[in-house]
């Protein structure tokens, strides 16, 4: 079995937080150099190195490159930050060995006019995610609860993420009435934001708020107000899955031989 570590660069702290919950199994390596996290994990018995966010960093080697561009951005002026929402232009793809297109808010159509799109230039596996909202998470308590609980329900979603428009339109996608609270994203809540919150619980029949989120109010919650629903994403792939399990077993298997169900 190939041990893995996950790299990033730890901006805010919260990612780094994410990782850790979502994926215990997986040592996570915070660290603004790449290189320098790279070699801290690979001295640490990994042997699988996964870059959170380095698309753009070619300072690392990699044995895999994999393109992440999200539906949503068809509906924008296709132009580089700061004055449209892509990291590089159109030219970067040729970098790629796999493309996932994910979406949120956006239709299943529109990550088949861009797959569709990107296909012309691209002769690698093109891959298409759902991102769904499907499961609620008490913040505490960990209960987990059917996003169709929401139905008709008053509801705050609170988030300081880069995009909180999916999520708002994802939390109404259940049926409730939503009011909707937003700071910049990796916000550093302070008291009197926790204190707010936790007077918007009193208030509505539930607070929502992101895993994101989730990671930096957890241990500050206090006792006495009803707790947040924690939105939990499920990822559903709807084009290229095999495309991708054949690369990224390939990748494994390079690795480690002994892997290879071949060799059995």
């Amino acid at each position: 079995m190939c041990s893995s570590d996950l790299l990033l660069r730890g901006y805010g702290g919260d990612e780094t937080l994410v990782h850790q919950h979502s994926v215990p199994a997986a040592q996570v390596v915070a660290n603004p150099d790449r290189v320098a996290g790279a070699e801290l994990a690979l001295a640490g018995g990994a042997d699988v190195v996964v870059l959170d966010d380095a698309y753009q960093r070619l300072d690392v080697l990699r044995d895999l490159n994999i393109l992440v561009v999200s539906a949503e951005t068809t509906r924008a002026v296709r132009w580089p930050l700061p004055a449209g929402p892509w990291r590089e232009g159109f030219t970067a793809l040729g970098r790629a060995d796999a493309v996932i297109i994910t979406r949120k808010r956006a239709s299943v159509e529109a990550a088949r006019r861009l797959a569709e799109e990107l296909q012309a230039e691209f002769t690698g596996p093109v891959a298409i995610v759902h991102l769904g909202l499907r499961v609620f998470e008490g913040l505490v308590s960990g209960q987990r609860h059917p996003a169709s609980m929401l139905a008709g329900k008053r509801v705050v979603a609170a988030s300081g993420i880069a995009d909180p428009e999916s999520f708002v339109a994802q939390v109404k996608a259940t049926g409730a009435a939503v009011q909707v609270a937003t700071w910049k994203d990796h916000h550093a809540y302070r008291e009197e934001d926790v204190a707010w919150l936790a007077h918007a619980s009193r208030r509505a029949d539930h607070v929502v708020i992101t895993q994101k989120d989730a990671v930096k109010l957890r241990d500050r919650w206090p006792a006495n107000a009803p707790e947040p629903l924690v939105a939990k994403l499920d990822m559903e792939w709807e084009a290229g899955e095999d495309l991708m399990t054949q690369a990224l077993d390939a990748l494994v298997t390079s690795l480690n031989p002994q892997l290879n169900p071949s060799n059995e």
